[in-house]
């Protein structure tokens, strides 16, 4: 299967994903609406009916509260966060669902299943001065109304559980970082699109700051070097959209 037509990803910079799912649902994924290369404000979003936060960083939870605050979507993570997100949102225990890794939820018709990723997962908690656990980082397959799977791998290192990934769930489009830094860069994301066997994928975390220098042509670079130019890679710009 090719990009789905019948759904609509834009990409807000950094990690920060809007998907339109074929049922018109709205998937919000690690919304930092405040990262330097954004063109949208938090307070612009009036829709959210699935959210979806990787990991605790302020730079993926970014405006998950304040959004589903006013919006009020489900909201699949991992257990210690939904603990945390217990005492901050309206709503309570209600308005989250908390799982983990290996655990699929159905999330308003659409199917989240949590995976592993490599990486860390707290902040810093002033008031404590010391940081504060929100959960292991993990990915999503996102698994639409029609059977379209996304994967957002979220914040990682490459791993061989991504052949895993691959077998066990069949992902048609992944998203992956490929910064470097704190997650993989273009030449181990082309090894985890091998693991994967997908045939589209879409860099993520990248260009946000200079640190993180890897870019979409080294990514399809180093996809050549390993046989895989057939691979496209689907690089808007910040505010642009996969359709």
């Amino acid at each position: 299967m090719a990009l789905d037509p019948e759904t609509t990803i834009h990409w807000h910079g950094h990690a920060a994903v809007e998907v339109q799912t074929p049922g018109g649902k709205v998937v919000l994924i690690d919304p930092w609406f405040g990262n330097p290369k954004s063109a949208r404000q938090a307070s612009s979003v009036d829709r959210c009916d699935v959210m979806l936060v990787t990991h605790g960083h302020a730079d993926h939870m970014g405006d998950a509260i304040p959004i589903a605050s006013r919006t009020h979507p489900v909201w699949p993570c991992i257990h210690e966060m939904s603990l945390w997100l217990a005492r901050q949102l309206p709503g309570g225990q209600d308005a989250v669902i908390g799982m983990n890794k290996g655990g699929t939820v159905d999330a308003k018709g659409i199917k989240v299943t949590m995976t592993n990723a490599v990486h860390s997962g707290g902040d810093w908690n002033a008031e404590a001065g010391m940081p504060m656990y929100l959960g292991d980082p993990a990915g999503f397959v996102i698994e639409l109304e029609n059977g379209y799977r996304i994967y957002h791998a979220g914040d990682t290192a490459a791993m061989e559980d991504m052949r895993l990934i691959g077998e066990l769930y069949r992902p048609n489009l992944a998203m992956l970082p490929i910064g470097g830094h704190y997650t993989m860069d273009p030449r181990a994301a082309a090894w985890a699109v091998e693991l994967l066997g997908v045939k589209d994928v879409m860099p993520i975390h990248y260009g946000t700051f200079p640190i993180l220098s890897g870019t979409p042509g080294q990514l399809r670079d180093e996809l050549a070097k390993r046989s895989l130019g057939h691979v496209e890679v689907h690089a808007p710009q910040p505010g642009g959209k996969v359709q």
